[in-house]
């Protein structure tokens, strides 16, 4: 049985995403308490094939009850039974920004505590199921949409069975993803930004593409690193790890990092794995 347990911070999306699990086939609970999820897992095995896939969020709503957690999952494991975790995060800002348009109460709230500091306090005490998780998203700068595309690549079931990897560019100005297993820093490279025909398009366009792989430090760096990526990658899938994010950053995200983040995504696709491309500072 797939079974997926998902947790994060009040806020970053896990409702969100149990609607995304459920779409692609999951049975999906929501606030299930940590002490409840060894019985909920027996009686799905019990089910005799008609539950195979389950998803149950359990998070800080569940109170004092969430700190049995980790025992909960170390009997599952004892039963015989595998899991997945996945934790959703999201930066203070955004966090902030959506509990004051949806006027909801932080489920750590209480007196005079400013919800700046029971977001800071949640974040304190999931940082060990954070540790534990097979899988994080950093949901800030996602829609909705993105959000449901990201959990169907990884939990649809012809995904589920290959490493995923991830290609992502961002620009350091707005701060490096806290997903990314690996960062490459670009900004050593030419920068299009100062030519000002280039200026206004992106990595998509072609002018900037050619403007960007014709330089000898881009030719140089390629080489190198599609040599490292194929050496690191079955490493990764050897010890059994299910996805892999690769940040490349430039300044602003617009130009160098889209161009390598295409540019190893089709590398990576054409040696036979499962990759999704996202460029989160683009449109910036």
């Amino acid at each position: 049985m797939d079974f997926l347990i998902v947790t994060g911070l009040s806020g970053a999306g896990k409702s969100r995403a149990l609607g995304a699990l459920e779409d692609i086939g999951y049975f999906c609970v929501d606030n299930l308490p940590p002490t409840l999820i060894p019985k909920f897992a027996e009686l799905a095995r019990q089910s005799h094939g008609q539950i195979d896939r389950v998803a149950v969020i359990t998070d800080l709503r569940g109170g004092s009850l969430f700190e049995g957690l980790f025992e909960s999952l170390d009997e599952i494991r004892r039963q015989g039974l595998e899991y997945r975790v996945l934790f959703l995060e999201a930066s203070e800002e955004v966090l902030l920004n959506r509990y004051r348009q949806t006027r909801r109460r932080h489920p750590l709230a209480c007196g005079a505590a400013s919800l700046e500091t029971v977001i800071e306090e949640e974040r304190r005490r999931l940082l060990p199921a954070r540790e534990r998780a097979d899988y994080i998203i950093d949901t800030s700068l996602l829609s909705p949409a993105q959000l449901k595309e990201r959990i169907a690549a990884l939990f649809a079931e012809d995904a589920s069975k290959v490493l995923l990897v991830g290609c992502m560019s961002f620009g350091f100005k707005y701060g490096a993803p806290t997903e990314c297993d690996l960062v490459f820093d670009l900004r050593c490279m030419p920068n299009p930004y100062w030519i000002p025909e280039l200026r206004t398009l992106s990595g998509l366009d072609e002018p900037v593409r050619s403007y960007v792989l014709e330089q000898p430090q881009a030719q140089g760096f390629l080489i190198r690193l599609r040599g490292l990526l194929d050496y690191l990658l079955p490493l990764y899938n050897e010890e059994g790890k299910s996805q892999l994010v690769i940040g490349f950053g430039c300044t602003g995200g617009r130009h160098r990092s889209v161009v390598f983040t295409e540019e190893i995504a089709r590398h990576l696709r054409e040696a036979g794995y499962c990759v999704s491309v996202s460029h989160r500072d683009i449109d910036r």
